[in-house]
């Protein structure tokens, strides 16, 4: 086995360990930001946001699977919403399961489904809320964009 080969194991390893525990500190970031009521749901309702305040936006989540990925107009939305997040340093990630994240941000039976698209983790003021899971998310995409991956793909956990 050559250095490059035995190296090469150990960054996958690492990759599959990172984005295990990205998936969890997300998970955990929209369970807190929804019982904080700091969760923006929908792809117009998250550019509303953005355009009326953007320093409110601490985090951008992306979601689409195989059913929108020929969807045109979502993918000049999502083309927006990154470029706003890079103007505005907001950390952004993509994540592959609309189902599973549908049901960790909820909906009320009597709603209709929320458009999961486009979420955001919004904060009151700019200091005003500190949460381990952002730091972890944070810190994540820093590492992400480290290596030239600017937009991050992460895997939410099983349940």
């Amino acid at each position: 086995m050559t250095f490059e080969e035995f190296s090469g194991q150990d960054n996958a390893a690492a990759t599959g360990d990172r984005m295990q525990s990205a998936g969890t500190a997300l998970e955990e970031l929209l369970v807190s930001a929804r019982k904080q009521d700091c969760l923006t749901v929908g792809v117009y309702e998250s550019a509303q946001v953005m355009n009326v305040d953007p320093d409110s936006v601490a985090f951008c989540v992306l979601a689409t699977d195989e059913e929108y990925e020929c969807d045109i107009a979502l993918q000049i939305h999502f083309t927006l919403i990154q470029a706003f997040c890079f103007d505005n340093d907001i950390n952004i990630v993509r994540v592959n399961d609309i189902e599973r994240l549908a049901n960790i941000v909820g909906s009320d039976q009597d709603e209709e489904p929320k458009d999961v698209h486009c979420i955001l983790v919004t904060s009151p003021s700019a200091d005003s809320w500190k949460d381990s899971a952002l730091e972890r998310l944070s810190l994540f995409c820093e590492e992400s964009r480290n290596v030239y991956e600017w937009v991050p793909t992460i895997t939410l956990p099983e349940r």
